[in-house]
């Protein structure tokens, strides 16, 4: 017997009016897909094995972005693992050198590969926020969801930004970031309390570890990427995109980080989310055009979108407490 399909409400039929972008602030940068972890909830499918990443052309023209335009605050670099792909120390540079903040997020092993071991020093130098994943406090949950040892490296890897200053001096701050674990059935729930897990990470990374950090960041796992891979393979994720619907709260809408936030692909494509943009689901300018870096570049202006795009999976950072890169939104 066939079992029926699961009505799901479009995002869009949620809204009272179209989500309308701000003044853009945040550039958040993919440099491309490869990483040394293959972790099972990435949503971008990044892996040792992939090999985009972003080209000389590109990175010149986002470096005359960040230096062409100061309402940018903050630039906001991933991937894959992005300290491992073209551009990252430059775009940190022009970023710091133009009075922005310059994030990362960081899995942390990667200061631990052939290469790249001078990397918590040159965060250090030009004062990088760095935003690390650590889903967990506890190693198997952690070695289960990225691969085995990688909590073992990950304490490493803290312990070592802690050295630096990282957690205590002003200037280096460390974030981490927490994601639930991924539903082998249908028993789905939102992210904790995000204080009251902050509480709990802080007291247990300290009292084992001596790990100190800043802030904890909540964040719910889309169902898209390999997360929506793992959903369907259990046949999970008409169940699971319901229940983000069914705790749908209106009141995030006017925090979700899509408002001010412009996310930029390794081909130069600009989206209104990093989550849009691994759905392919590009920016739009008020005619239809679908956007470009070269584009803005070329009208000299950041604030071309008027209307954000959205699909279902949005349900994921507006319900509960709701979800961004920043972690809940309530």
């Amino acid at each position: 017997m066939q079992v029926p399909a699961i009505a799901i409400t479009p995002f869009s039929q949620k809204l009272s009016a179209p989500l309308l972008k701000h003044d853009i602030s945040v550039l958040q940068i993919n440099l491309g897909k490869i990483c040394n972890l293959a972790c099972s909830h990435c949503h971008v499918e990044a892996s040792p094995n992939r090999t985009e990443e972003l080209s000389p052309e590109i990175c010149q023209q986002l470096i005359e972005i960040i230096q062409r335009f100061p309402q940018i605050q903050t630039v906001d670099l991933t991937g894959g693992a992005p300290e491992m792909l073209y551009g990252f120390r430059e775009l940190v540079k022009a970023a710091r050198a133009s009075g922005k903040e310059a994030i990362t997020r960081s899995n942390l092993t990667i200061y631990f590969e052939k290469g790249y071991e001078d990397i918590p020093e040159f965060f250090a130098q030009h004062q990088v926020r760095v935003v690390a994943s650590l889903p967990c406090y506890l190693e198997d949950n952690v070695d289960k969801m990225r691969g085995k040892g990688v909590f073992d490296k990950s304490i490493q890897a803290l312990q070592w930004l802690n050295r630096l200053g990282y957690g205590s001096d002003p200037q280096l701050i460390l974030d981490l970031v927490y994601n639930p674990q991924l539903p082998t059935a249908n028993k789905f729930s939102l992210a904790p309390n995000q204080q009251n897990l902050q509480a709990a990470y802080k007291n247990h990374l300290q009292e084992h570890f001596g790990i100190v950090f800043n802030n904890l960041f909540t964040i719910t796992n889309l169902p898209i990427g390999r997360s929506k891979f793992h959903l369907q393979h259990r046949k999970l994720e008409e169940e699971y995109t319901s229940f983000l619907e069914t705790n749908f709260n209106p009141t995030t809408l006017g925090h979700v980080m899509c408002r001010n936030q412009l996310s930029v692909d390794y081909q130069g494509n600009i989206y209104d989310c990093d989550f849009n943009q691994m759905e392919n689901l590009p920016a739009r300018s008020p005619h239809g055009e679908i956007l470009t870096i070269a584009k803005i570049l070329e009208q000299g202006t950041l604030d071309i979108i008027q209307e954000i795009q959205t699909a279902d999976y949005c349900y994921g950072c507006t319900a509960g407490s709701g979800s961004s890169c920043g972690g809940a939104l309530l």
